[in-house]
């Protein structure tokens, strides 16, 4: 199955159509039950997501590939060896695990910095010892990807897809990573749950794109078609895509998606693309 399952709701209360807040445990317990019914076997989880490490670890995460990040490192650090490996360790010990699938880097941008060949050969040396399987990055645009595929071997990138922010595959990126050999993982399918709003319940700083949202919605009724089955679809006729990342609140909305992921059908994807990048990229959204 291409569902990964993001966990930033398990330790934060995350997405513009949040409403329940941050995930109970008890809830998790409910997901990651079903997320194995279902043979999802990879969850995605950082060091930043509040709460979220500690609560996978205390539900337990037997039979997951588990996928971390790390934050950035601070402008005064000493030792960046030290700093990785401390980091690392402590991540385990909230995952209660001894291994994990990937490390990915929050701000790759530091790769590029005077030290960030000591950085990336913190974590080669992780992967040599067998304490991950991949090492990677996790990025917001993949125009960043230029230099760093230069410098470094990258195995696993993750980046934002969706039928609003199409950069991935108009840049030629998705077919440059795949020639290459390198696993790919989308978030933001659902761009973070906007495309999952209705209309009427779009917040009103979302305004300026009511002509790209109406078109959507519009498609959306034209087509018969929920909004869940149209962005997990347009993200699975990209074969190149090893995995989705999504994020979840509920055992119930975790069936939708999976039920969604299998309702497939071929389709006409309507022309939503946008380069706008206060509307492509989440983290503008506060200043809208």
């Amino acid at each position: 199955m291409k569902l990964a399952l993001g966990t930033v709701q398990f330790g934060l209360p995350y997405g513009i159509s949040n409403q329940s807040g941050q995930v109970s445990q008890e809830e998790v317990k409910a997901i990651l039950s079903e997320a194995r019914l279902n043979y999802i076997d990879t969850l995605d989880t950082a060091i930043t997501y509040g709460e979220s490490e500690t609560c996978l670890g205390e539900v337990g995460i037997d039979g997951f590939n588990v996928i971390t990040k790390l934050p950035a490192f601070p402008e005064n650090i000493q030792s960046i060896n030290s700093w990785v490996n401390e980091q690392i360790k402590t991540s385990l010990k909230r995952l209660n695990t001894s291994k994990l699938y990937a490390i990915l880097l929050h701000r790759p941008d530091q790769l590029l910095t005077s030290k960030g060949d000591i950085l990336w050969q913190s974590l080669e040396k992780l992967k040599k010892d067998g304490v991950v399987n991949k090492i990677g990055v996790s990025i917001s645009d993949p125009s960043e990807l230029g230099n760093l595929t230069k410098s470094f071997s990258i195995d696993l990138v993750q980046t934002p897809f969706n039928l609003v922010d199409q950069r991935l595959v108009l840049s030629g990126w998705l077919e440059k990573l795949y020639a290459s050999g390198v696993e790919v993982h989308t978030r933001s399918a659902f761009l973070q749950g906007l495309l999952l709003m209705p209309i009427t319940a779009i917040p009103k700083k979302f305004k300026y794109w009511s002509p790209l949202l109406n078109t959507w919605h519009d498609w959306l009724l034209d087509n018969d078609i929920s909004a869940a089955e149209a962005c997990i679809g347009f993200i699975q006729a990209h074969s190149q895509i090893d995995k989705m990342v999504v994020g979840v609140q509920s055992k119930q909305q975790l069936k939708q998606l999976i039920q969604a992921e299998k309702n497939q059908a071929n389709q006409v994807w309507p022309d939503i693309n946008c380069s706008d990048k206060d509307l492509i990229n989440p983290a503008n959204w506060n200043i809208l």
